[in-house]
């Protein structure tokens, strides 16, 4: 087909059918003409596809100024000017009226020169386009008689393919002959120019003024359509974009949006005319491609010039007959090709152009000419050689989005071929396969750089859409089918046990094996070899998934369960029957399909039910630790060993499922056994996920710090008496069961919960050995079923008590430090006179605290306690003198005692070598340690480090004024932060002095 066309190199002089009638005359067309002009409005393309539903376009999307109308009369300016320019002929016209009155000599000597041009159309021959796309003739089917029957006369036919291209198009006579005066007055002034060194829209607007128009309104629309031509083909989608700033663009769109307010002056010797040609030259004559300097780059912008040329194709389809294509499209692609170079079109681009319009034609007249879609099928193989052959990124741009729309609106059938085929529309199901897969393997193969990647053995993509298509359909068809068996299940609702209805669905999804065995695999097994094998694979999936969902609710065989296992073993054999017979000759004997239909075996079954008492045994242990959690107290009396009932009783209830799982009477107990420790496992993670919730955390009792303020003395540590009903109330989870007054009662839940862990952490490991014991013990255990050991551990119970357990001891430390002990620590140490409140008394308390905790907690988890509260005691004294407020004031002297209060509480830890190790004091008290030489260093010399500290931070734009530092919450000596607060805390006059001038700070909280 492509051959073909590009064979034809026949001009429009050389036409065996003329598109031009011609005369010299320029005047208005008469009454006779306009009466014809007007009986063509049959003709008119939007009339005869207002019913047609056509497919969103794959080349994108235009303005939306720009009406079908509006492209399809530019579409025609550019057919006309192309074959214009084309032939060495002079443009001349004779309408349709005027034809017969000519006199004989004149029409003698036109006829000398265009006898062939004026042969009458039906007088064509065979079209070997149409052959070449494998459509029929309808030269049994030429147009009847285009009389109106409202008209006293008959309606003139076509004569010519100008004619029959000119009433195809939507063109009237008065407009065509409006464009051949502007076309002879443009050849006349610019002889030998090529139509593609022009641009149409300003050479037209240039050759006519609002008096060459009858009608004000008329002209009016016909300037705006030019105008939003250019600014479509310049501006919205030009051939060179352009560039951002460019001022012949912006004063293009000044232009186009004033004209559109009010009509501009057009003609030739117009000053605005002057200056739009001006701008609109200096945009079309850009180009990237030097080679290309003759040409004007106006029309061949994408999507725009795809769209004119679609036009272009549509009206070579017979107006009387929307699924045919006219015998004359030989001609009339032959003009056609003429607007190529317009357009920027190509043969790649005509290929695929075409093969759209073909498919889309078929697609909105109802889908009820399959020529079309031979011929679309057809025009596709073009396509595919095409995409192998080039690799321009805007062609493959175009490619793609034109088969992703094809192959959309194929899949949408195809994955659904049940509902979409029957016996009456059989026959369309190969070409729309065809064409789908076709698509597919061009997107693919030839557009898909992973693919390129691949070897060719690694992925067919025929097979794979087939196999697709194949699957998706019979699943589509298979719940059809349970959609019935659900409303059979419905209506027999008030009987006692309805499940016969698994049969019935056994035996029409047979029947549905059959009828893909006779109506579409041989169709499909063109494309994959393994068709109804496929096709029986996915119905025993489906039906097997069903059987599977049957028997999970079921707790014993019954005389109904028997039946319906005996249909499915019937259907499984129908199934299996149909995948051998289908796949004798291939490779591996079948071996594949039937390995896609595991076997409906008892065992399965049985397995099925196990597990379905093993959720429930699962779910309902869930349920117990939810609502024993809610009531568990956290005595530290309920036992010896200090933790949760709850703890101890969902041991216990392990045991018993374990108990229960292997007296079971099965012989599957190790491989259902991975199951029964996966549940309990994610039940004790749970266990440890809701023992810790509501019980805060670091960050929940850490409190928030003061703005900062130059010291004063004389005020209180307010801020954290307003922070502490935020810290104790509006954080607790309500179920965490407090007692009012010294929050004692509180910690030895704590350290309940923290027990009750710990329990449960150490009890795992008792509970895998167990497991072992009862295994060896099971008839149905073997020596190769011990090999697994990851099968028979809990893996996720460890790790969620360690996370719980550390959780926990964090919140405990920090709600001691900075709720229990707040009077003690953030509301009296310190303040007003350092050495009047020392630390004394919350060593005391302290003291007390962590008594409370040894005597309570699991020797094996109390020294990480112990180092948490240590910890969050340093970070405590740090919050003390760096973020105490107003009310703490520190000078040089106090530095002593501050060194001689955080030995002390050091001390409290080491405890005289009985306590923490020195390593671990160390290593929690660096931060501190780093920070108290601070409290000793003059205020000058503290400036200094503070100047240079946020120099360093902040850059060199610090030396004009000193930013203030963000609280980071990272104390360091080096911390410009850090810094400031020390100053802040400084009973001097100079530090204060520095804060007001630099900072402004105030001396107490606002």
């Amino acid at each position: 087909m492509a051959s073909l066309f590009r064979e034809r190199s026949l001009g429009l002089g050389h036409s065996r059918r003329d598109s031009f009638s011609s005369s010299s005359s320029t005047a208005a067309p008469t009454a006779s003409s306009l009466s014809t002009s007007s009986a063509t409005s049959r003709f008119n393309p939007s009339a005869s596809t207002a019913s047609l539903s056509s497919l969103p376009s794959p080349f994108g999307n235009l303005t939306s100024t720009l009406s079908d109308s509006d492209l399809r009369a530019s579409a025609y300016e550019i057919f006309l000017s192309a074959n214009r320019s084309s032939s060495s002929r002079p443009l001349n016209y004779i309408s349709n009226s005027s034809h017969g009155n000519l006199p004989t000599g004149a029409a003698s000597a036109n006829g000398n020169s265009s006898a062939t041009l004026q042969r009458s159309l039906t007088s064509a021959a065979a079209s070997k386009v149409k052959k070449a796309l494998g459509m029929r003739s309808i030269s049994s089917k030429q147009s009847t008689d285009l009389s109106n029957s409202t008209s006293k006369g008959k309606v003139k036919k076509p004569v010519s393919v100008g004619e029959l291209m000119r009433m195809h198009m939507g063109i009237s006579e008065a407009e065509d002959l409006r464009i051949r005066r502007g076309l002879l007055r443009i050849s006349a002034s610019q002889v030998g120019r090529r139509s593609e060194s022009m641009i149409l829209p300003l050479e037209l607007l240039q050759q006519f003024k609002s008096s060459d128009f009858t009608d004000p309104d008329e002209y009016e629309a016909w300037q705006k359509r030019n105008l939003r031509m250019l600014e479509a083909g310049l501006l919205l989608h030009p051939y060179v974009p352009v560039e951002r700033g460019n001022v012949a663009a912006q004063r293009l769109s000044h232009i186009i949006n004033a004209a559109l307010d009010r009509p501009i002056e057009t003609g030739r010797n117009n000053e605005s005319m002057q200056v739009l040609r001006t701008t609109v030259l200096a945009l079309a004559n850009r180009s990237s491609d030097v080679a290309a300097f003759e040409s004007c780059h106006w029309a061949d912008g994408s999507p725009l010039n795809l769209c004119l040329y679609k036009m272009l194709l549509e009206a070579c389809f017979d107006i009387n007959d929307e699924t045919s294509i006219v015998e004359e499209v030989d001609e009339l692609m032959e003009l056609i090709k003429k607007t190529w170079g317009t357009l920027g079109i190509n043969q790649m681009l005509h290929n695929l152009c075409f093969t759209w319009v073909l498919f889309n034609r078929y697609v909105s007249t109802g889908q009820t000419e399959n020529d079309l879609l031979f011929a679309a099928d057809s025009q596709l193989t073009e396509v595919a050689k095409d995409a192998t052959m080039t690799k321009d990124p805007m062609y493959s741009k175009i490619l793609s989005s034109t088969l992703t729309a094809i192959l959309g609106w194929a899949e949408k059938r195809l994955l659904a071929y049940h509902e979409t085929f029957d016996s009456e529309n059989i026959d369309s199901l190969q070409s729309i396969v065809s064409i789908g897969v076709s698509s597919a393997k061009i997107l693919v193969e030839d557009i898909s750089n992973e693919y390129r990647r691949r070897r060719k053995n690694e992925a067919d993509v025929v097979l794979g859409r087939i196999d697709t298509y194949i699957r998706s359909s019979l699943r589509t068809a298979f719940a059809q089918k349970m959609e019935m068996a659900d409303m059979k299940r419905r209506s027999s609702r008030n009987q006692q046990n309805p499940l016969p209805v698994l049969a019935i669905l056994a035996k029409d999804a047979s029947e549905l094996a059959m009828k893909e065995k006779h109506m579409f695999s041989p169709v499909l097994k063109r494309w994959h070899p393994l068709a109804a094998g496929i096709a029986v694979a996915t119905l025993h999936t489906c039906y097997g998934n069903e059987l599977k969902q049957f028997i999970s609710g079921i707790t014993e065989l019954t005389p109904d369960a028997v039946q319906i296992l005996r249909a499915a073993d019937k259907l499984e054999k129908d199934l299996v029957q149909i995948a051998v017979e289908d796949s004798v000759d291939s490779d591996d004997g079948g071996k594949a399909i039937i390995r896609e239909m595991p076997p409906y075996e008892a065992e399965g079954a049985m397995a099925n039910l196990v597990k379905a008492w093993l959720k429930t045994r699962i779910d309902r242990l869930k349920e117990w630790i939810e609502r024993n959690l809610q009531q568990e107290l956290w005595n530290p009396r309920a036992n010896q060993e200090a933790c949760g009932s709850s703890a101890i009783e969902v041991l216990r209830i392990v045991d018993e499922t374990l108990d229960a799982f292997f007296g079971l009477p099965i012989p599957m107990h190790p491989a259902l056994l991975p199951d029964l420790v996966t549940g309990l496992d994610k039940s004790l993670q749970y266990y440890a996920t809701k023992a810790k919730y509501g019980c805060g955390s670091r960050t929940t009792y850490f409190p928030q710090l003061p703005m900062l303020t130059r010291c004063t003395v004389g005020s209180k540590f307010q801020w954290m008496k307003k922070e502490k009903p935020v810290l104790t109330s509006q954080r607790r989870n309500p179920q965490i069961a407090t007692v009012n007054g010294d929050g004692s009662a509180s910690l030895l839940q704590l350290c309940v919960r923290i027990n009750s862990l710990h329990k449960i952490r150490s009890e795992v490991d008792a509970i895998e050995k167990r497991i072992l014991t009862l295994l060896r013990n099971s008839e149905s255990a073997h020596v190769e079923d011990f090999s697994n050991g990851l099968a028979k551990k809990f893996q996720l119970t460890p790790t969620a008590c360690i996370e719980a357990v550390q959780q926990l001891s964090e919140g405990l430390a920090y709600k001691i430090i900075f709720c229990d002990m707040n009077h003690r620590l953030l509301n009296s140490l310190y303040v007003d006179d350092p050495s009047s409140h020392r630390i004394e008394p919350v060593l005391q308390e302290l003291e007390h605290h962590l008594t409370v905790v040894a005597d309570t907690v699991n020797e094996r988890v109390r020294t990480r306690i112990i180092a948490d509260m240590m910890r969050a005691s340093f970070d405590g004294f740090l919050v003390v003198l760096l973020a105490g407020g107003p009310g703490r004031a520190f000078s040089i002297q106090d530095s002593q005692l501050i060194e001689a209060d955080f030995k002390s509480l050091k001390d409290l830890f080491w405890a005289n070598g009985d306590g923490l190790p020195d390593d671990v004091i160390d290593k929690f008290s660096t931060t501190v340690r780093d920070v108290l030489p601070l409290f000793r260093t003059d205020t000058e010399r503290l400036i200094e480090l503070y100047k240079r500290s946020n120099l360093d931070t902040n850059g060199s734009s610090s030396k004009l004024r000193l930013p203030l530092p963000p609280t980071s919450g990272q104390w360091s000596s080096s911390d410009p932060n850090t810094l400031l607060r020390v100053l802040c805390h400084r009973n001097d006059e100079t530090a204060s002095k520095f804060l007001k001038k630099t900072y402004n700070l105030p001396k107490k909280l606002q």
